[in-house]
């Protein structure tokens, strides 16, 4: 898997499969910085199905972001393995903040970007 920063995604081919993963800010700055993914090796017993992977996957990031950690939660699971289980890193440390933000839940300000010092 290939991470790509910010608007280098315009220069990849439609044909290819890429995913956001996370938004970053750094310390202090007002601006930000979105990481993406690009899926090289996919299942292909998992080809039929790469639409819908894919629509979960962005569900899974819209609805962290408005704090839906429930759906994230089940959703994750069902996205662990997929993807040739190239974003299962990914989704470990995605689920381990839901957990962790179920837990307690983050400032009211907290608009889903991570801060990257």
């Amino acid at each position: 898997m290939n991470i790509i920063f910010g608007d280098s995604i315009n220069t990849i081919p439609d044909h290819y499969i890429l995913l956001e993963l996370d938004t970053f800010r750094r310390t202090g700055e007002t601006e930000t910085v979105t990481a993406y993914c690009l899926v090289e090796k996919p299942a292909v017993n998992e080809f039929s199905n790469m639409e819908s992977y894919k629509k979960i996957h962005e569900n899974v990031i819209k609805y962290y972001k408005l704090r839906e950690w429930n759906y994230c939660e089940q959703a994750i699971t069902g996205l662990v393995g997929r993807w040739g289980g190239e974003l299962d890193t990914f989704y470990s440390n995605l689920s381990d903040r839901v957990l962790k933000f179920k837990e307690s839940e983050p400032p009211a300000d907290w608009d889903g970007v991570l801060p990257k010092d």
